[in-house]
């Protein structure tokens, strides 16, 4: 964002065109400013000292002129009275004026550097006090947030609002300051110079604020049009680079390239004439300065004569004209500043007040030596008080065993998981952890219990090793090995370049999906929880693939409690317990064989994956 020094003497104004776009309004303009600065009352002090630098620095740039047009008038006297041989130029004097010109000047550079100092500080610890706030509020927001979330709506909170409101708190305090400064400062000195002088300047002034005001409510509308077609044909730059293989795939090239000229051609439209039109608010500034220097050049040059005014004076008073008209220009751009700020502002708080989870209970149940026993009693849950489904689900797990969760897409599977491990608490019934209700559990510890390896593997930038190791950040190189090689990953891991020391890069595409699962799995054992989730662990793999992460997870699954998830119904033919969802209840229950003699919903599910893989 192009941003003037209100200290400044140059003509350059910028309008709220000119390189930016209109600031997004907040819905709650006013609120959300109360509350911005309810949020900065600590830092008080610091913005009191940021207002009394800035004013200050102001005020001496604002007398400089005054201070010049004395050493101007001397040097004009001087020049007259040689010409007309009655004198001579008094240069000490000169000199003089011109050192305590240069003091002031320091002066003001020193007050202008001390206030943005501060005021950068200021704006930086708050945007980084609401980075650290909104890291931590994520960890205590209810899943069914980021569930009707996308996930760039979350990261544009940390990411987009909390830079737009630091920036613009920066720009726009101090330029709020300088300006509202400027404007009075420099209109008493226009009226102790000149009060005629000062009137035609207020004349031509309403001329420039009506040409700007037109050529801003021309440019707005093109500045949004521009801004919603950027961000149109950005998602379609995105969309063909990333599924460039399925659009060759199926010839809809010449399809894709023609909705982009479309959208090409619209936002070239918008922002040729968005451009344009903030692009004549140089020439029209220049415009009506110019009318007003003409102005005041006659009418101080008729004053002069009369001796009412000094020649320094008119110099003095055209440089204070340009110091005047700056300072409006910019509190346009501070509004515009001060808009942005509100909106991020608004919904950062909007953010931050989101309900939260309970974390922690009165007298929490300890962790400590859990062994796995697990039970549902006529649990019943729904994601809307009013639309349960799941419906008196009851089932009894011993420590140790493994428990197979199948059933067709919606069955309710996953959310079964997620009551598990307090994701979502039940609208009716209990779930157990060795006899105690996990409600009775604080957060945090009551997740210490569990080890996941899910369909969607998560791993971050960085080497194997740190990747495996994010399961227990305590162990040692030769645990995180022998984790590996219970996980049959050791041997791939070190046929690559760098072994356990390679890096992955951030979506970690340099290694397989099979790879992928297997890292997941060595992670998992390494954390040794006493019970497992095993979510769709092998349903994106080849058939050799899943052979081999079939025998890690049964390493992983030896003398723990598991919960398996799976779709590929002869991956779970051991399991001690095989519980049949459809419709949020369990239709059937018992071991693979015990199944299929009842030739019911189970074997039907069986029979037809038999019937496929044939």
């Amino acid at each position: 964002m192009n941003k003037d020094n209100a200290n400044s003497t140059s003509s350059s104004i910028k309008g709220p065109g000119r390189g930016m776009v209109p600031g997004e309004k907040p819905k709650d303009f006013k609120g959300s400013i109360k509350k911005l600065i309810s949020y900065m009352g600590k830092y008080k002090i610091a913005i009191i000292f940021v207002v009394i630098f800035s004013t200050g620095s102001t005020i001496f740039n604002i007398i400089g002129p005054k201070i010049l047009s004395k050493a101007i008038t001397e040097l004009f006297n001087g020049l007259v009275a040689k010409i007309s041989e009655t004198g001579e130029i008094n240069f000490k004097e000169i000199g003089n004026i011109l050192v305590l010109l240069l003091i002031v000047y320091i002066i003001s550079s020193i007050f202008n550097f001390i206030q943005r100092w501060i005021m950068t500080g200021v704006s930086q610890k708050i945007s980084y006090r609401m980075r650290r706030e909104i890291s931590e509020k994520i960890n205590r927001i209810p899943m069914k947030y980021f569930e009707s979330k996308t996930v760039g709506e979350v990261l544009s909170r940390i990411t987009n609002d909390v830079d737009t409101l630091g920036q613009n708190l920066n720009q726009s305090i101090t330029q709020l300051i300088t300006s509202f400064t400027t404007i009075i400062g420099v209109l008493i000195m226009m009226l102790t110079i000149s009060p005629i002088m000062t009137l035609i300047v207020f004349i031509i002034l309403p001329v420039s604020s009506f040409l700007i005001s037109v050529v801003i409510k021309f440019s707005q509308k093109y500045f949004k049009t521009q801004q919603e077609y950027l961000g149109t044909i950005n998602g379609q730059v995105e969309e063909v680079y990333s599924g460039h293989n399925v659009i060759k795939a199926f010839n809809r090239e010449n399809d894709v390239l023609s909705e982009f000229e479309e959208t090409n051609n619209i936002l070239f439209s918008s922002a040729w004439k968005s451009q344009f039109f903030s692009g004549l608010m140089q020439p029209i500034m220049n415009f009506v300065g110019n009318l007003g220097y003409v102005g005041v050049a006659i009418s101080g040059s008729i004053l002069a004569i009369k001796s009412v005014i000094t020649v320094g004076d008119i110099q003095a008073f055209i440089q204070y004209v340009r110091n005047f008209t700056q300072p409006i220009a910019q509190m346009a751009q501070v509004s515009n500043m001060l808009q942005s700020m509100a909106a991020a502002a608004e919904r950062v708080f909007e953010f931050l007040a989101e309900e939260e989870e309970n974390q922690t209970v009165a007298n929490p149940v300890l962790v400590d030596n859990i062994k796995g026993e697990v039970s549902f009693e006529n649990v019943c849950f729904g994601y809307n008080a009013d639309k349960i489904i799941i419906n008196n689900f009851s089932c009894e797990v011993k420590p140790g065993q493994t428990v197979a969760i199948v059933g067709p897409t919606g069955a309710g599977k996953t959310t079964i998981v997620k009551l598990l491990m307090r994701f979502y608490d039940i609208n009716n019934g209990s779930i157990k952890i060795d006899g105690h209700d996990i409600r009775n559990f604080n957060r945090k510890d009551l997740r210490k219990a569990f080890g996941m390896v899910l369909q969607d593997t998560w791993l971050f930038k960085g080497s194997i090793m740190e990747n495996i190791r994010y399961g227990r950040l305590d162990a040692t190189d030769q645990e995180v090995i022998a984790a590996a090689k219970a996980a049959h990953a050791h041997h791939f891991i070190k046929t690559l370049p760098e072994g356990y020391n390679m890096e992955l890069n951030e979506d970690a595409s340099n290694i397989s999906q099979g790879q992928k699962q297997l890292l997941t799995i060595a992670r998992a054992i390494l954390a040794n929880k006493p019970i497992l989730i095993l979510d769709e662990a092998t349903s994106s793999v080849d058939t050799r693939t899943e052979l081999l992460i079939q025998k890690a997870m049964n390493n992983l699954m030896k003398g723990r409690t598991s919960f398996v998830i799976a779709h590929r119904l002869s991956t779970i033919k051991e399991a001690d317990m095989i519980l049949v969802m459809k419709n949020g209840d369990i239709i059937e229950k018992g071991t693979h064989t015990e199944l299929l003699k009842q030739k019911g919903f189970y074997a039907d599910l069986y029979n037809s994956q038999f019937e496929e893989n044939i």
